[in-house]
């Protein structure tokens, strides 16, 4: 199983971002019945989500992350030594968006970059990936972009995605410590794929399996609601309890669990499952909705996590759903990293 350890890297700043149309479930939303509508919002949790228009991508979402993240910082672009743009939504097919973002940042072509295309369970992949790569000679600072823009390919008369889906794009600046002691806890990472469940959250149109179907349902996303549930309560609640193990810290010394937000019904099943407490769950799906991968790094800036002064918060990451993927990431953020959030303009 891929349980691996990874020299602790420094986490400097983490920086969200979404669209600046805020849509208001219950006021706003017109293609189903207001007493429904207030059924699905009471128990997905989903009152407000952000909206990107026609002509906004996962990639202007990053970029205006990362401009906040690189400026407050004062890293000269040129000494970014690499860039994970981690998205399922794509401003093309070819080439990478990694290859376009490099250029609106102003990053040198020094740079590696690249795309991996991993949704719900993309935030730990990608910590996972910068983490082993600032390990290598002569890498320094990574960038962690993850975007997406679902609402982009919902089916606004499916009820099952329609009014869950927000969007939502983050920028994560990171840096090898500089350490040559061992003070500082390594990072856990568990990672996994079942990709028997694919079919589960897909969608089927328009890649080149299907480049242009003749049924326009398959242009949007497909999700079984009640396979991602039960595959969420079958996996997530082990995947802590292996990373905990593996890593030798107790729930005890966890100071957030930083959920995936995919559903509050859900994320409240898998606490009861996981025994872990309320107060050490912080929620962002109320306002933002489910944004995919990025509901992870926007709970780390939006989560209202209390932060001691004196030393690091000790996170354990949970990213899981579409391929069928899950991982864990545990990590620790220092006091002084920044965390912030803005507004696309």
């Amino acid at each position: 199983m891929a349980i691996t350890s990874t020299k602790p890297s420094v986490i400097r700043a983490i920086t969200s971002c979404v669209p600046s149309r805020r849509f208001d479930n219950l006021s706003e939303t017109t293609a189903f019945d207001p007493t429904e509508v207030e059924k699905v919002v009471k128990m997905a949790g989903v009152k407000t989500r952000h909206m990107a228009a026609e002509t906004e991508c996962s990639s202007d979402l990053c970029v205006a992350a990362a401009k906040d993240a690189l400026q407050a910082l004062q890293w000269d672009p040129a000494t970014v030594d690499a860039l994970i743009l981690v998205t399922q939504t794509p401003d093309y097919f070819l080439p990478s968006t990694a290859c376009l973002v490099q250029r609106r940042l102003g990053i040198s072509d020094a740079c590696a970059a690249f795309d991996v295309g991993l949704g719900c369970s993309g935030y730990p992949y990608g910590l996972w990936l910068a983490a082993m790569m600032l390990q290598c000679r002569g890498m320094r600072r990574a960038l962690v972009l993850h975007g997406e823009t679902p609402t982009r390919f919902s089916d606004k008369g499916d009820r099952a995605v329609a009014l869950l889906f927000g969007d939502a794009g983050s920028a994560t600046a990171i840096e090898t410590s500089g350490e040559t002691d061992d003070s500082r806890p390594p990072w856990w990472f568990c990672l996994h794929t079942d990709g028997a469940g694919a079919e589960d959250l897909i969608l089927a149109g328009g890649g080149f399996r299907d480049r242009f179907p003749a049924d326009p349902r398959r242009s949007s996303v497909y999700m079984n609601g009640a396979n991602v549930f039960n595959f969420t309560i079958k996996r997530v609640p082990p995947l802590i309890d292996e990373t905990l193990n593996a890593s030798g810290v107790s729930r005890e010394e966890i100071d957030y669990f930083i959920f995936h937000q995919s559903n509050r019904f859900i994320i409240r099943h898998l606490m009861k499952k996981a025994n872990v407490t309320e107060a050490k769950v912080p929620m962002t799906i109320g306002e933002y909705g489910s944004v995919g991968g990025p509901s992870v790094p926007l709970t780390m800036t939006e989560g209202r996590l209390v932060r001691p002064a004196d030393r690091a918060l000790r996170l354990l990451l949970l990213g899981y759903g579409v391929g069928l993927s899950w991982g864990s990431a545990l990590i620790d953020l220092p006091p002084d990293a920044r965390l912030n959030h803005v507004l696309l303009t």
